[in-house]
């Protein structure tokens, strides 16, 4: 194949080598029962009609009193959204369905231990177990509306639980994903002002039980030398009753919930009256360096936003079993686990572990097993079953009507994997683009109505309103071929208020770029910067190319690290695939590229040269890798992100830090002697 032209690019622009993919219709079948089938929703969601549009995502909600005012752009950009307006997010999720649905599951738990089965948590059970922990949390741990209290748990059934539990007192909960360190939940209590901390004695993963509790001693004696003292620390037990942690409990000081909440059997307790524009939880961003950001969502908005966008693009009825395969410790857990499906009467379903143990086929086994007919996943996890599993969907009995990938952007061979092979070529598939910050979709194509296009985010969602700009702030227009920095023209109700406790940061960050007027207090003047790099297409479908941070410069070129990472699979052998940038004095940076292969391939020579030229053809030669590394797996996190960090440690000869909070921390080591010698 000839070497392709490369477009023309100034220095502030990216350049963009693929050609856009095929449309994939929904199928008829699918669109006949789509809770959104009218296209009108487009014109009714412009920008003409900003921001009154959004009453029709609030109007899906139980309000205690309706707004004075939809937007609020006093404090410009900290937007208020349904000013006035009384609601709480607990009612909302789980009381105003009993009349109805009382006796269907809110939450089917599945254990990752095989022989533990199922459990299945009806809307009754879920309010009397919500009930009875907010009585213990208000009257035993003394917390009351506007406390912010630090959650440090995996995923049970009590997490949701605990969440709704806050959320009908008004207290702010702060939840941190359940593999992560002491350390940075101790981070967390400091930053929050957290005086309570929830966790559990353990949990399972890969088979282990993992010792929880030890994190929750770390965490409150770094917390307390830092300022923060916590007063009591709150342990569910994965086995009520039996001690699954090795971890002694410090006496008063640590209670296990399960002894404490005989004491509030039968408990009811009324759901506090929050304000719209209360803040219901802060979601913390884990940067590589500096202080975690925490995200502050409020009431309102945030439950109204992800209520619309899992009914219209997730496509879920109460009939529906929905299973979103995220952790509720990320934001896809709590917006599309948790808040926006129960506001919606949904089966959630709450897995455990990890999707491949003990084999390749629990996902979809469980999918049979639960008559899942929505799932929604990272491309991380799809990639990791396409590697180690790749024909195990067919084996199974179940049908997807929709299918939903999230989290970063899907690489065209695997998404066609993921419709041929877990979809069977029957679901719909909604490749979403969003943020911890913006609470709910972005860009998503709305499933019957818009077609699908691999490796595509889609147009902007009913209501967002996507803008590109080069570095100097001009407007880069659609179907030209060149990337640049995507921004969102208007606020919406998901996007978080503030970073909590730092007005100044959430403005410099977001805004200040391709800020107007600081001193404005029009929305039109305070554009968001999400700080992500895309490319328009003629018809509106957005493509990331991944972070702004990590475009490579090459010899002048831009060149978005996604791109060559998709060029990669285009190779039948490879099964993940990772690129960072090495320096170089000449070039400024080249292009490392690190691929891991699917079972029944070996490591050789002639198939690293097959993927250098095969990046050549797809992109030109100005994107050719220095070096194909083919290792045996890619350093991950223990929610199964490849860690680039690490291998731009090791291609640059720097240390590369703390790794033993990995999921596989000796492949560091190998690679190391790989690359390194």
């Amino acid at each position: 194949m000839a070497e392709k032209e490369y477009t023309e690019t100034s220095e502030a622009q990216i350049a963009v080598h693929w050609g856009e993919e095929g449309y994939y219709m929904p199928s008829v079948k699918f669109i006949a029962q789509a809770n959104m089938t009218d296209e009108t929703i487009y014109d009714r969601f412009s920008l003409d009609n900003f921001p009154n549009c959004y009453k029709e995502y609030a109007d899906m909600l139980d309000w205690y009193e309706y707004w004075d005012e939809i937007l609020d752009t006093s404090d410009a950009p900290c937007f208020k959204w349904f000013k006035g307006g009384k609601i709480n997010a607990c009612y909302n999720c789980v009381d105003r369905h009993l009349d109805e649905y009382k006796n269907k599951t809110a939450i089917h738990f599945v254990p990752e231990p095989i022989e533990e089965g199922y459990q299945h948590i009806t809307y009754q059970e879920l309010f009397v177990r919500v009930n009875e922990f907010a009585a213990l949390l208000r009257d035993f741990a003394g917390l009351k509306r506007g406390d912010r209290v630090t959650l440090h748990m995996p995923m049970v059934p009590e997490l949701p639980i605990t969440m709704l539990a806050c959320a009908r007192l008004g207290v702010i909960h702060s939840q941190v994903f359940g593999g992560f360190s002491g350390r940075a939940c101790a981070d967390r209590i400091v930053d929050s002002g957290s005086r309570v901390l929830i966790t559990t004695d353990a949990y399972y993963r890969s088979g282990s039980l993992i010792d929880h509790k030890q994190n929750a001693d770390i965490a409150v004696d770094l917390a307390g030398k830092d300022g923060q003292t916590v007063d009591k620390v709150l342990v569910w037990q994965r086995y009520p009753g039996k001690a699954s942690s090795s971890t002694p409990m410090a006496d008063g000081r640590d209670y296990f919930v399960n002894d404490v909440l005989k004491d509030y059997y039968g408990a009811r307790v009324e759901p506090e009256k929050m304000n719209a524009e209360d803040p219901l939880f802060l979601m913390y961003t884990s940067g590589t360096t500096g202080k975690p950001k925490g995200c502050q969502h409020g009431t309102g908005g945030f439950l109204a936003y992800t209520a619309g966008t899992s009914k219209y693009v997730q496509d879920i009825h109460p009939t529906d079993v929905y299973w979103c395969m995220a952790d509720i410790g990320w934001i896809t857990g709590h917006s599309y686990i948790v808040y926006g499906p129960l506001a919606i009467a949904a089966s959630s379903v709450v897995y455990e572990g990890v999707p491949t143990y003990p084999d390749a086929g629990r996902a979809w086994r469980i999918a049979q097993d639960l008559g899942v007919n929505i799932f929604h996943t990272a491309p991380t996890a799809i990639r990791a079953l396409r590697k180690i599993g790749p024909d195990e969907p067919v084996k199974y009995n179940y049908e997807f009507k929709h299918m939903t990938t999230v989290g970063e952007p899907i690489e065209p061979e695997v998404w066609k994997w993921y419709y041929e092979y877990v979809g069977k070529k029957k679901a719909a598939i909604v490749d979403t683009w969003w943020q911890t910050e913006t609470g709910g979709f972005l860009c998503s194509t709305i499933p019957a109505i818009k077609p699908m296009k691999p490796g595509s985010a889609g147009p902007g969602m009913p209501g967002i309103h996507p803008i590109v700009y080069d570095d100097e702030g001009n407007e880069v227009e659609p179907g030209k071929g060149i990337a640049g920095n995507i921004c969102i023209q208007n606020p919406w109700p998901g996007m978080f208020q503030t970073i909590w406790g730092d007005r100044d940061r959430f403005v410099d960050t977001y805004f200040a770029r391709y800020c107007k007027d600081p001193k404005s207090t029009n929305w039109q003047d305070w554009p968001y910067m999400t700080g992500d790099a895309a490319v328009v297409a003629e018809d509106g479908y957005v493509r990331i190319l991944g972070r702004i941070d990590d475009v490579i410069n090459v010899s002048g070129h831009r060149l978005g690290t996604k791109e060559i990472e998709s060029a990669a699979l285009v190779v039948e052998e490879v099964a993940e695939a990772a690129v960072i940038p090495v320096a170089h004095e000449i070039k400024g940076k080249e292009p490392d590229l690190y691929v891991s292969l699917k079972p029944g391939y070996e490591a050789t020579d002639e198939l690293a040269k097959k993927v250098s030229d095969t990046i050549s053809s797809e992109i030109g030669k100005i994107a050719k890798p220095r070096k194909v590394w083919i290792v045996k797996d890619m350093p991950k996190t223990r929610s199964g992100k490849i860690m680039r960090r690490v291998l731009a440690a090791i291609s640059n000869n720097k240390d590369e830090g703390d790794v033993t909070t990995l999921a596989n921390p000796e492949i560091v080591e190998e690679i190391k002697k790989m690359v390194q010698g």
